[in-house]
């Protein structure tokens, strides 16, 4: 039985007469068109014009994707072999691995900030090239640019739904971007009166939450785009703010060498918290997933006093150290020095059992909290790196964790299990 039709052998016949012609093998094209009875008459126009070289290549296309989906559904094999237990053990307790699964490139300067849609596969980032990107950080496609700010985008995050995304900038303006119609930009925030450094929806997603330069922090409506609050203390630049997840305790930290704990609603300090010899660049609260090794870590009993939102946080410094704190009581739980340089990013893993650091030394690393030890480093030689952030897949039968980096050579990095 053939495998051709009388059509398919006629164009395959052309298109090697058009691909003898054009490499002049005049022998082996006489004889192929005597063998074919072929009437054909070369033509750099016609549509077999390179039409065998074509399909030549869309082939080792198909075999590298055939090998790809191969070592994937491999993989995939491996990981239906195991027990439950160890399959959710594996999924649980996942450990970013080098080398990066994606690197995205597209900005033309420093990346500042990333940040994961939280139902999709999408990663904002944030750059001094005065854009945001989006990408699929699944396929590691490049989705659109969004445009607006004049200057460098300081921060960048996504509401509890994905619907809303929030920016802000050394232009002094905070941004709300529509996601569900186009990215586009809904709203324009003023009030700041130098680089607003950081930004964050409050639980809620009614009002957001912003850090400057100024000094100060400020929470605004965003229906009204009014400013509600204006809280101050600190005596220099404020780099981070970010919302316990109920809402009701703010933390900072600053220029000037501390972190503090706010209330929201009065602008009332609760606690500063004192220790750090240098510029405190990041701010992040611990998950209630987080508390029994970090108790475990600081010796402190398993009670039930601890177990709310916004017990303990974690700051990193200039000064190249990583401390954790009662947020509460503001008593410094521990120091974990390690890194070389300045350390950019805080995010704790999902499972509570590790926290992760980004640094200017351009190495990630994972701490262990229950003892506090470094448990894995990955460098990247190429950047510091400026900050991370971690996600996963919506899907629940298809879990996916993944961790994503920005730093200063302009590079977006994906990293997985």
């Amino acid at each position: 039985m053939a495998l051709l039709s009388e059509r398919q052998k006629e164009e395959l016949h052309k298109s090697m007469l058009e691909y003898l012609h054009t490499q002049n093998f005049k022998e082996a094209y006489d004889a192929l068109k005597r063998d074919t009875g072929s009437e054909y008459t070369p033509d750099p126009k016609a549509k077999y014009a390179g039409l065998l070289e074509k399909k030549w290549t869309s082939v080792i296309r198909l075999q590298k994707k055939i090998m790809e989906l191969e070592n994937r559904n491999s993989a995939l094999q491996e990981e239906l072999s195991l027990s439950p237990a160890k399959r959710a053990a594996s999924q649980t307790d996942w450990v970013p691995r080098s080398p990066a699964a994606h690197d995205l490139m597209g900005h033309r300067n420093v990346v500042n900030k990333v940040a994961f849609h939280p139902a999709y596969s999408l990663l904002a980032s944030a750059s001094e090239d005065a854009t945001v990107k989006i990408w699929d950080w699944e396929t590691g496609e490049f989705e659109r640019t969004l445009k607006g700010h004049t200057k460098s985008v300081q921060d960048v995050d996504f509401d509890h739904k994905g619907n809303l995304l929030v920016t802000c900038a050394s232009d002094m303006f905070i941004k709300i971007w529509d996601t569900t119609n186009e990215y586009k930009n809904t709203k324009t925030f003023p009030g700041h009166d130098h680089t607003v450094s950081s930004v964050r929806f409050m639980p809620g997603d009614t009002q957001i939450v912003s850090a400057s330069r100024d000094r100060t922090i400020r929470i605004f409506d965003i229906a009204s785009t009014h400013l509600v609050r204006t809280i101050t203390g600190h005596g220099e630049w404020v780099r981070c703010v970010t919302p316990s997840d109920d809402g009701r305790l703010l933390a900072s930290c600053s220029n000037d060498q501390t972190a503090r704990i706010w209330d929201p609603l009065s602008g009332e300090l609760k606690v500063e918290l004192r220790g750090h010899d240098n510029v405190v660049e990041a701010v992040v609260f611990a998950p209630p997933a987080a508390y029994k090794a970090i108790r475990e870590l600081a010796g402190l009993p398993n009670s039930d006093r601890t177990n709310r939102p916004g017990a303990y946080v974690a700051t990193g410094s200039r000064d190249k150290v990583i401390k954790l704190w009662d947020a509460q009581s503001g008593q410094l739980l521990r120091s974990l020095p390690g890194h070389d340089n300045w350390i950019r990013g805080l995010v704790f893993h999902p499972s509570g059992k590790y926290l992760l650091s980004a640094s200017d030394d351009k190495t990630i690393r994972v701490w262990d909290l229950a003892t506090g030890r470094c448990m894995k480093t990955w460098r990247r030689a190429d950047a510091k790196t400026n900050g991370a952030a971690t996600g996963s897949a919506p899907e629940p039968e298809k879990l996916v964790n993944v961790v994503a980096t920005g730093s200063v050579d302009q590079h977006v990095k994906i990293w997985l299990p």
